[in-house]
């Protein structure tokens, strides 16, 4: 199922909200002077080279990490960690082999994953588990357990454990990585999907922008501790890109897709059609000076 693209309404207060944002990595700044604003349905794509500070912003929202200055304020409060209102979908991983956790209890802990002790059983806490797999086309496999699943199947469940206590906003970590393109598409559409129906803020952290271009809304770039925010058409511009990198990019469009081809002076961990894999968890000291020219997928 493909996703109606429709207007967003306009909604006045924003679900987060960043004002002259520093983040300092050792004596770097991974960026600064960023203000931002996630408004309600709103679908915010952000990219950039390895070690820009894409993850440690979302790690900033979660309350694990703290800004060098300036503070971030969700819902007109100040973030803190373990927010329900917070949903958190991460890199595609898969389980353990033999892990016995089924399809349905991998969900469940979206609701009840805060609090100690076996939750007592109910009609309600069921009907909401079966609601939450049906609407990520999960129920099928309800009763399985999770490591005999597909790893494009496990992230569907992911999706569905983010989404289950109705979050205001969502994250989401490279949730696409590693998955085949029957999958990603899969994947991107149920976020998507749910996100207009709920009006859920999205943030979607992701190497290659591709797969989920027809539904951004605005792009948030990241490179050499400075930024770009705007339309996928005013940002994924090579004069744009060019500027922001210090060095010439060229951004070709083609046959519906977006390629970023830079020079031997721009980092590699380009969003948009690279046959390279980056993830600033790895190596946070790398800032991104490998040499590297992108190529379509």
């Amino acid at each position: 199922m493909i996703a109606e693209q429709v207007a967003l309404p306009i909604v006045d207060s924003p679900v987060l909200s960043l004002r002259d944002a520093t983040l300092n990595f050792a004596d770097r700044a991974l960026w600064s002077g960023l203000d931002l604003d996630v408004r309600p349905g709103e679908f915010i794509a952000v990219l950039g080279a390895n070690g820009s500070g894409k993850t440690s912003l979302l790690k900033v929202i979660l309350g694990k990490n703290q800004l060098s200055s300036a503070q971030v304020s969700f819902l007109g409060e100040p973030v803190r960690r373990g927010n329900r209102r917070i949903g958190y979908i991460p890199q595609q991983k898969l389980a353990d082999e033999g892990t016995p956790l089924r399809a349905r209890d991998l969900v469940a802990l979206g609701l009840e994953g805060h609090r100690w002790g076996i939750p007592w059983p109910s009609k309600k806490r069921r009907a909401r588990v079966d609601g939450v797999l049906s609407a990520v086309g999960a129920s099928e496999y309800a009763r399985v357990p999770i490591s005999t699943l597909s790893g494009g199947e496990q992230q569907r469940l992911r999706v569905g454990q983010a989404l289950a206590d109705d979050p205001r906003l969502l994250l989401c970590d490279e949730p696409l990585l590693s998955l085949d393109l029957a999958h990603q598409r899969a994947v991107s559409e149920l976020i998507d999907i749910n996100r207009r129906a709920k009006n859920i803020g999205v943030l979607f952290v992701t190497h290659d922008i591709n797969p989920v271009l027809e539904m951004v809304d605005r792009v948030l770039y990241l490179a050499g501790g400075r930024f770009r925010i705007g339309t996928p058409d005013e940002v994924l511009r090579s004069e744009v890109l060019s500027e922001l990198y210090g060095s010439p990019v060229d951004v070709i469009r083609t046959r519906g897709r977006i390629v970023v081809v830079g020079t031997a002076d721009v980092p590699h961990g380009h969003p948009d059609g690279l046959n390279t894999h980056h993830d600033e968890h790895h190596d946070p000291h790398h800032a991104g000076h490998d040499v590297h020219e992108a190529t379509p997928l």
